[in-house]
């Protein structure tokens, strides 16, 4: 689950070699997005960030970058809403999703390690993905306020 620990370029660049990814500029930048961000992105939220920085950065290398991180186990894609992907860092302990159907906030939530084992012993599960919908604290607080003062917002 992601936590506060913020990657440096050298943690990015050491992490792509082990994969055996050459360390491009570009690449330690779409890793260290998704990585030192909360967001889950999806690459079009990593491209817009990324190309206000390298100017001559291509939609089609965020593409790839992120299509060679997932293969190599670096990154995960998960599809929370249909048709979306987005991005989460892959070494992580096993953790679901909280989608805010307000305001769209994705936040990680703790999962008990070996849930899978435990629902589905006689499998052999290698991905969980766990989303939960319903209004984040800060949704919450505005859903009871006095309808006169949403209008405000």
């Amino acid at each position: 689950m992601a936590d506060d620990r913020r990657y440096t370029t050298s943690q990015l660049v050491e992490m792509l070699q082990r994969c055996n990814i050459r360390p491009s500029v570009q690449r330690v930048a779409v890793l260290s997005y998704v990585a030192n961000g909360s967001k889950h992105p999806a690459a079009e939220e990593i491209y817009a960030s990324l190309s206000q920085t390298f100017y001559s950065l291509s939609r089609t290398t965020v593409y790839n970058s992120l299509h060679i991180l997932a293969e190599k186990g670096l990154v995960r894609e998960l599809e929370i809403e249909s048709g979306c992907i987005r991005y989460d860092m892959a070494p992580q302990p096993p953790h679901s999703h909280f989608v805010c159907r307000n305001c769209g906030r994705i936040a990680d939530m703790p999962m008990p390690e070996g849930i899978a084992a435990i629902i589905m012993p006689e499998y052999s599960v290698d991905c969980v993905d766990v989303f939960l919908k319903g209004f984040c604290p800060d949704c919450r607080k505005l859903k009871r306020q006095p309808i006169t003062n949403i209008s405000t917002i």
